[in-house]
């Protein structure tokens, strides 16, 4: 317990010294084993982890999905998506707004990335916003949060992420987090709704269209729809895996930017490589956080914890209250993916010991890391919006985003409360 107790520290040192995560995580890992049990072990341990994690097939699957969202972004279907929400919602008051949200949960369904949707609907939504004279605080507001929906509409990076460190089945997650991202258009629409009545002003009305040019919108999101439900569907119904359904993923969207001509030959090399820094990225953050795994697995930290489920055994739920506030702790300091990194291969065993479903677990850990994309003073997705929108300030959208996160406080409620939300779709996943 006290060598964790020291590895935690010194991380947290690190970060607050703004080491990058992931070297944070394996310097201490590599430390903690040096100390456990010795170095030549150690530097051993070091090479074969980052071999292992190059090597593993399962996680091909993240710079396949990654590809695709990049694909599915150049061919411009976020424009089309957002456009068919406009035509339906946008003569409402906050409709734009309203619209932004559920473009932003369809484009999630073909992006899988958090960052990339906030990114993307930002140059997509916020011209249109500022033209109907939405004030940047909503307008802001709800491009960030419906970012977030990236992380939990399948198919979801973190998802794959969290299947693969708990051995769990990625088909049963992409199921799982079906109803929850459901729930989450549902509730920001109603966190859109709630401020525009304080403010009517924040959100006027958009033009009116007809029932056939609404129609007529429609028709352009097949491309959308076809490819969640060639991906997704073919998943669900057992014709190939998660990987394969990634590689399956990532050609249609290929073919599909073709089919559009929105590729040349710069832009295709402009997206390889995007992908291939996300996805080394993404890998650089999970072999430190395998690492620090590691370290914490060499110690009597994880006897412990089955000592401590144990004298809870009659009251579970306090174990689960604890770990969702100190996921929540950790979202002021942590970015998403450093957070499941390093912590479910702690909470995990604990949570498995207390007979708790692993699945339902899983979302609920996304859902919370969801939360720490939009609260200060990380909340990373508002950052990535500054960055693409710099003549908004940091606190504007930290204001628009405050309703957000607190519809996101009630989805939590609701997720832990009932775990048949998550769980129905599924227990029919073979």
């Amino acid at each position: 317990m006290t060598e964790v107790g020291i590895g935690l520290t010194a991380l947290l040192v690190l970060a607050f010294l703004r080491v990058p995560i992931a070297f944070a995580m394996a310097i201490v890992g590599f430390l903690g084993m040096a100390w456990v049990g010795n170095p030549v072990a150690a530097m051993y341990n070091v090479g074969q982890t980052a071999f292992d994690a190059a090597i593993n097939y399962e996680l091909s699957v993240v710079p396949l999905f990654i590809l695709m969202g990049n694909l599915v972004a150049r061919a411009g279907l976020a424009h089309e998506l957002y456009n068919a929400s406009y035509a339906f919602l946008g003569h409402r008051r906050g409709g734009l707004a309203m619209a932004t949200v559920v473009a932003c949960g369809g484009f999630s369904a073909i992006c899988g990335s958090s960052l990339a949707t906030a990114a993307t609907m930002s140059k997509v939504a916020m011209p249109s916003m500022r033209r109907f004279g939405y004030s940047d605080r909503l307008a802001a507001g709800s491009i960030a949060a419906g970012g977030t929906l990236g992380i939990l509409i399948p198919p979801s990076v973190l998802l794959v992420i969290y299947g693969i460190l708990t051995q769990q089945s990625i088909g049963k997650l992409f199921a799982a987090g079906i109803i929850p991202g459901i729930i989450g258009v549902l509730l920001y629409l109603a966190a859109v709704r709630w401020t525009v009545w304080r403010d009517p002003e924040s959100g006027p009305k958009g033009d009116r269209m007809t029932w056939k040019e609404r129609f007529v919108t429609l028709r352009s999101v097949w491309g959308v729809l076809l490819l969640f439900v060639l991906v997704m569907g073919g998943i669900y119904m057992g014709v190939f895996s998660p990987t394969e359904a990634a590689g399956i993923g990532a050609m249609g969207a290929f073919v599909f930017a073709i089919v559009r001509r929105s590729l040349d030959r710069k832009a295709l090399f402009d997206i390889f490589l995007e992908s291939a820094s996300t996805t080394a990225m993404l890998f650089t953050v999970l072999i430190g956080a395998l690492l620090f795994a590691n370290f914490v697995n060499l110690t009597t930290f994880p006897q412990a914890l089955v000592e401590i489920a144990r004298q809870f055994e009659d009251t579970p739920w306090l174990v689960i209250l604890a770990i969702i506030l100190i996921y929540l702790a950790m979202g002021c300091v942590f970015e998403s993916m450093s957070m499941i990194l390093l912590t479910v291969p702690i909470f995990y065993p604990l949570v498995a010991q207390l007979g708790y479903d692993p699945i339902w677990f899983g979302i609920l850990v996304v859902i919370v890391t969801e939360i720490s994309l939009i609260t200060p003073p990380v909340g990373l997705n508002v950052f990535v919006l500054r960055g693409v929108l710099p003549d908004v300030p940091t606190g504007t959208i930290f204001r628009g985003v405050t309703p957000f996160w607190i519809s996101d406080l009630v989805r939590l409620a609701l997720i832990a409360g009932v775990p048949g939300l998550s769980l129905w779709l599924a227990g029919m996943v073979a």
